[in-house]
């Protein structure tokens, strides 16, 4: 070993920030977690919505949302955390009223990711994991957005932006700073990082239907079924068997 560090794109992403102990899990909170425990048949396969629903209340993983939620599923804070911390969805630190993402794998970055990341962090004055200083953005690198057909993605508390260039991303956040509607090519109208984490809690805006579902490149295929008359074969019919092809040399 030369002695040098492994650096982690994720210097963020460790430990739930202990000495933080703000909180905003009332009663009400409490008994919607209860509510989400209440969905499934073992307490503790409630753990992930239950932390998005902290996230929507505190705005990250708080120590008291650990508790409460270890209470509820019956298991220990230690492990609530460690699932907390295994997955990057969960901000250990405050996320600002809006969360951008921007993915840096290979297509994205390929596609121009890198530069996108790297004038969204000058713009905001902000680099991955951090929060401007008026809590109003916060910033993380993400490793594939499963939208490479739409690559560089950039994401807003979780929404899609397709197709970005730096011109469209910084108009995107000054629209945001001032309070500007902004509406992603897919998906609602974008809201707030609290509002998005209680839709992943389970509890239903009643937006679900709003905006394009699916954008042109990912319906490709199925047009080019249309086009041509493709169907998948009914349930229960036999596939249709073809000739083998004849070997070269065989004489048939």
């Amino acid at each position: 070993m030369s002695g040098k560090e492994f650096q982690t794109y994720f210097p963020h992403s460790g430990r739930i920030d202990e000495a933080n102990t703000s909180t905003e899990i009332d009663e009400k909170t409490i008994a919607e977690l209860e509510e989400i425990v209440a969905r499934y048949p073992q307490p503790r396969s409630a753990v992930l919505p239950m932390l998005h629903l902290v996230q929507s209340v505190d705005g990250r993983v708080s120590p008291r949302g650990l508790e409460v939620i270890a209470e509820l599923a019956g298991i220990t804070p230690a492990q609530v955390s460690g699932v907390a911390t295994f997955y990057t969805m969960y901000r250990k630190h405050p996320a600002g009223k809006h969360h951008i993402g921007i993915c840096v794998t290979a297509l994205c970055a390929v596609m121009g990711g890198d530069i996108l990341y790297d004038k969204v962090s000058e713009h905001l004055g902000v680099g991955d994991g951090e929060t401007t200083a008026d809590g109003s953005f916060s910033l993380e690198r993400i490793e594939c957005n499963a939208a490479c057909d739409f690559a560089p993605v950039m994401m807003v508390n979780w929404e899609f932006l397709d197709n970005m260039t730096p011109e469209k991303a910084t108009q995107i956040l000054d629209d945001l700073a001032v309070g500007r509607p902004v509406k992603p090519n897919r998906g609602a109208t974008l809201t707030s990082f609290k509002e998005n984490e209680r839709v992943l809690a389970g509890f239903n805006d009643g937006r679900a239907d709003e905006g394009v579902s699916a954008g042109e490149p990912s319906l490709l295929g199925l047009s080019i079924a249309k086009e041509r008359g493709w169907a998948a074969p009914k349930p229960g019919a036999a596939p249709k068997e073809e000739a083998p092809e004849a070997k070269e040399g065989s004489g048939k």
